[in-house]
């Protein structure tokens, strides 16, 4: 039988040295500008199990599972549970996920930034520096099947404009078919990007902002997706979504991705460019926004602002140099029902 630890980050006041993630606080995920956490939805709060995760609990114990509960509030502490998930020693000395390991994970999420900041601990301590890289590494991956992820939703109810990535995925969100899932169900491998900041992207990236009024502050910057450039960094821009899911796929009514798929191998890349048409006599000059689309291995953006803000999976930052993002395919799983 397997032993499952059932992993809820704790917010950043309860962290003596700091939240999980290095600018990703545990509950919710912080900015990438500020390092100020943004909290979960509706200013929920996370520091103790919630009645989701103790029904999860409850339903794996009941099928004869040793579970322990964690609340981990730093990213040595989540750095801790990820330990139990490795291999034996090898000789030379990396770390290692074990394929065959009893041990199972389920992660309790309130945001798809929480999710991302555990999967982000993963690949720090599972990818090789490229000076030791083994032999048996895929070629076009840089990190090792990672171990599969139980996700359990701490909102089951939520409805909304965004659907989170395990609505996406149509994983199981009632804690007792995600214990079923974690315990008989199968494993889906999903794509995963990384990017040369040191952080990593599960569903997507969204580069723009509008001010106050809601009006879009356009931005100029190259974006290139592999050979392809979608701007030389002359046009204004509204937006750049990045999509290796689809939760930027729209902006307001606004198609952006056309079928990003998070196990193509693939990223979907799409930046809306507005173009002004000529108006008739007595009318109003009007604006339509061009959307140029490209998919590949990887995509550069180099920002010719001085900031350019963005959402990585649901968390702030600027964007003030080069940034690249590259497919690790298949780099990360979750259990599904």
């Amino acid at each position: 039988m397997y032993d499952v630890v059932l992993l809820t980050l704790g917010s950043e006041r309860d962290a003596p040295g700091g939240g999980c993630g290095s600018g990703d606080a545990c509950c919710g995920g912080a900015s990438e500008a500020t390092g100020k956490p943004a909290g979960p939805p509706d200013g929920e709060r996370c520091e103790t199990p919630r009645v989701p995760v103790l029904a999860c609990a409850d339903a794996l114990t009941a099928r004869g599972a040793r579970v322990e509960t964690v609340v981990a509030r730093s990213d040595a502490e989540v750095d801790e549970v990820l330990a139990r998930l490795d291999a034996p020693a090898r000789p030379d000395g990396l770390a290692w996920p074990d394929p065959d390991s009893k041990v199972r994970l389920v992660v309790a999420t309130a945001s798809d930034a929480q999710l991302r900041a555990v999967v982000r601990r993963l690949v720090r301590r599972y990818a090789p520096p490229p000076s030791r890289r083994p032999a048996e590494l895929a070629g076009n991956r840089t990190v090792p099947d990672l171990p599969p992820i139980g996700v359990l939703p701490l909102d089951p109810a939520r409805s909304g404009p965004h659907r989170d990535l395990a609505a996406q995925l149509d994983l199981p969100r009632d804690p007792a078919a995600v214990a079923a899932a974690v315990l008989d169900g199968g494993v889906r491998r999903l794509d995963l990007l990384r990017n040369d900041g040191g952080s990593v992207t599960l569903d997507g990236a969204l580069l723009g902002a509008a001010d106050e009024a809601g009006r879009p502050l356009h931005w100029r910057g190259r974006v290139e997706v592999d050979d392809a450039v979608l701007s030389d960094g002359a046009d204004p821009i509204l937006a750049c979504a990045i999509g290796n899911a689809g939760g930027y796929a729209t902006l307001d009514s606004l198609p952006l991705l056309t079928a990003p798929d998070p196990a193509d191998g693939r990223v979907e890349v799409a930046v809306a460019v507005p173009v002004p048409i000529r108006p008739t006599l007595g009318r109003k000059k009007k604006i339509r926004y061009e959307v140029r689309r490209a998919r590949g291995r990887a995509v550069a953006v180099i920002p010719r602002d001085e900031r350019v803000p963005f959402l990585d999976d649901g968390v702030e930052g600027e964007l003030s140099r080069k940034r690249s993002w590259w497919t690790e395919p298949g780099a990360w799983a979750v259990f599904t029902g």
